[in-house]
C-alpha cells in the first residue's frame, strides 16, 4: 500500500466539501487530477470512498469511517511535527542536572533555574543532588547533562566554564571568641576543632579546605567528620567545633552561627558548568548553559 499523505489531504477535502469542483479549487489544483488521485486511494484501499452521482457526491459508510482516522493521522503529523520543531528550539524536552548540595543557595544559580522554568514550562527538569566527583560517571554515562559541581580535576571527556568565585567564610558559634569580629585571617583558626567533610564523602570543598589550611600550615584537629554542609552547620551550631564553608550557605540562616570573612585573598572556592563533550549539546541545554553562565558575565 503506498497512501501518501497528500493522497488524504485530498481525501478530507472532498469529504469535507462534498464537491470535487470546489475541493480541487480550494487545493489549488485542477479536477481532472484530484478525481485520478481519489480513484487512485480508493485502490489502493480496495473500497469505495464516495458514492458519486451527476448531482452529488456522498462517502460511503468505508469513506465516513476512513475521513475520522484521516483527520487523527493528519493531527498526529502535524502534532509529531510540532513537538519535533519545539524540541530542536529547546522548548520541550527533558534536562537531567546535576547539582551540589550548596548550589541552591547561589542565588543566581537559583535565579536562573527560576527564569527557566519560566520562559521554558515545557521542559521538564530532573535535579539531582550529588556531590562533585559522584557527578563525573553520569556526565561521562549520559545519566546527567549538565553539572554545577566545585572545581576539581575533570577527565578530557568532561568540558567545563567557570560560573562564579565565592569567598570562604569561617564559620563558628555566635558565643566563640572570634564571633563578633568583622573579618579575621585564616590562622585565627590554628588549634580549633575542626568540623570538617567525611573525605568518603567525594565533595571537592574536603581537598580545597584542607589545601587552604595546609598552604598556611594549620593542620586542623578533626572533631567531626560528616557528609553534607548543612551537617556541617548543625554541630556548629551546638558548639562543636568551627568550619569552614562557601558565603553561600550564609542564606540557610540559623542564629546559632556567625559567619565570619576570611582575609586571605586565595580563600575561595569555584563554581564551575559541566557537560560531556562526547555528547550532543541539545538545544535545551544550550537555553540553560546561557542562563546559568550569565552567572560570571
Amino acid at each position: 500500500m503506498n497512501i501518501e499523505l497528500r493522497h488524504l489531504r485530498y481525501f478530507i477535502a472532498v469529504a469535507e466539501e462534498m464537491h470535487f469542483g470546489r475541493a480541487a479549487q480550494r487545493l489549488n489544483i485542477s479536477q481532472p487530477p484530484l478525481s485520478q488521485q481519489i480513484q487512485m486511494l480508493e485502490q489502493q484501499i480496495g473500497a469505495r470512498l464516495f458514492a458519486r452521482t451527476n448531482r452529488s457526491v456522498q462517502l460511503t459508510a468505508a469513506g465516513a469511517q476512513f475521513l475520522v482516522d484521516a483527520r487523527q493521522i493528519m493531527q498526529n503529523v502535524a502534532t509529531a511535527a510540532d513537538k519535533a520543531a519545539r524540541l530542536h528550539r529547546g522548548e520541550e524536552g527533558e534536562l537531567r542536572i546535576g547539582f551540589t548540595s550548596s548550589a541552591p543557595f547561589i542565588t543566581a544559580v537559583s535565579d536562573a533555574l527560576f527564569t527557566f522554568r519560566q520562559r521554558y514550562p515545557g521542559v521538564h527538569i530532573r535535579m539531582q543532588e550529588i556531590n562533585t566527583r559522584q557527578q563525573i560517571e553520569p556526565l561521562n554515562e549520559g545519566r546527567l547533562n549538565l553539572g554545577v559541581m566545585r572545581n576539581t580535576p575533570l577527565p578530557e571527556t568532561l568540558d567545563h566554564q567557570l560560573m562564579l568565585r565565592e569567598p570562604l567564610c569561617a564559620v563558628v558559634h555566635h558565643a566563640h571568641r572570634l564571633a563578633q569580629r568583622d573579618t579575621i585571617s585564616i590562622t585565627d583558626l590554628d588549634g580549633e576543632p575542626f568540623v570538617f567533610f567525611d573525605p568518603q564523602v567525594g565533595t571537592a570543598l574536603y581537598s580545597e579546605t584542607l589545601m587552604l589550611l595546609q598552604r598556611y600550615n594549620i593542620s586542623p584537629a578533626i572533631a567531626q567528620e560528616v557528609g553534607e554542609a548543612m551537617t556541617i552547620l548543625g554541630l556548629v551550631a551546638t558548639g562543636l567545633g568551627v568550619s569552614i564553608l562557601p558565603a553561600s550557605f550564609r542564606r540557610a540562616r540559623l542564629k546559632e552561627v556567625s559567619w565570619i570573612p576570611l582575609q586571605e585573598e586565595d580563600a575561595w572556592s569555584e563554581v564551575w558548568l559541566v557537560w560531556s563533550n562526547r555528547r550532543e549539546v541539545s538545544a535545551v541545554m544550550k537555553h540553560m548553559k546561557n542562563l546559568l553562565l550569565k552567572v560570571s558575565e
